[in-house]
């Protein structure tokens, strides 16, 4: 998974990335960014509105810092409406959409300039257009329009909307995902929020000990004020004492009822020291042990 994150500064050229999210202030953050660089760069910028009309869009890419009303004017920005971008008389066609943005970079570049980033709520394929089913097709296809071209895309996937499974197998479409900012950095931890498997998740890198025990349970109180359960992957935990086992367990312990925390791939030795603490005799903390 961490070879596949892009941060957002760091997408470029040859780049589809999915962005699953569910936070609509994230989401702004973020396509706001990757927008603004686009006009820093001197690319040709499009952006695909799904439920939003053109002049809203305009308004929050303005409040997130891009001066799309000026970027619109001048040509270098143009927003579009899903039906527009990606529906032909109602009905999505898979090749027909990659032959449009075929021809749309080879505009954007014979406009002279440096090349073209576009961005597109994917919404509009919840509802009953007919071909809708193809997404994972055109998400496959439409990779051949950005590799080794002066071109990128992100596609933008509200978790909350297409749920886990369908958002997981669209993300398998695409070759690399859009990495969250971290909640924490520093030499021997990092907290990153990301997205496996469609759902939103903590990931633990590095040693979680008494030097770094606030941050870590001040991050896992960020994550747990989303909705659903919490989910923790350990993959990549080097070395974990007592209190931050105690934090895990005091974070499920107070997790709404019907919530869960969830530890995936912790190590046997710690699975088995939770079983004897106890921590999981409740329904409050779930533990996973690496797959064989």
């Amino acid at each position: 998974m961490r070879f596949r994150e892009r941060q957002i500064h760091e997408v470029g050229h040859g780049h589809h990335l999915c962005l699953p999210f569910d936070d609509e202030d994230e989401r702004q953050r973020l396509v706001g960014a990757y927008l603004s660089a686009g006009l820093d760069r001197g690319e040709r910028l499009s952006y695909f509105s799904d439920l939003r009309p053109v002049p809203d869009v305009l308004a929050w890419l303005e409040k997130a810092g891009v001066p799309a009303t000026a970027a619109a004017e001048s040509g270098q920005l143009t927003v579009a409406t899903a039906e527009d971008a990606y529906l032909t008389a109602g009905r999505f066609d898979p090749d027909a959409a990659v032959a449009k943005l075929h021809r749309t970079v080879r505009s954007a570049l014979a406009a002279g300039f440096a090349g073209l980033r576009v961005s597109g709520e994917m919404s509009w394929a919840l509802r009953d257009a007919q071909g809708a089913g193809l997404l994972e097709e055109y998400e496959t296809k439409v990779n051949r329009v950005f590799a080794g071209r002066r071109a990128s895309a992100i596609c933008q996937y509200d978790t909350r909307r297409f749920g886990a499974a369908r958002v997981a197998s669209l993300d398998r479409r695409h070759p690399g995902i859009v990495g969250l900012a971290p909640l924490h950095t520093s030499p021997t931890l990092h907290l990153v929020p990301a997205f496996q498997a469609g759902q939103l998740c903590l990931r633990v890198e590095g040693e979680v000990d008494y030097h770094t025990a606030d941050v870590f349970a001040a991050a896992l109180r960020t994550v747990a004020r989303r909705p659903g359960d919490v989910r923790v992957d350990m993959s990549r935990l080097d070395f974990i004492d007592l209190s931050g086992m105690r934090i895990l367990a005091q974070a499920a312990d107070e997790l709404a009822p019907g919530r869960r925390l969830h530890l995936v791939e912790l190590a046997p030795t710690l699975c088995e020291v939770i079983r004897v603490a106890g921590w999981d005799a409740g329904s409050s903390l779930v533990v996973s042990p690496p797959s064989p």
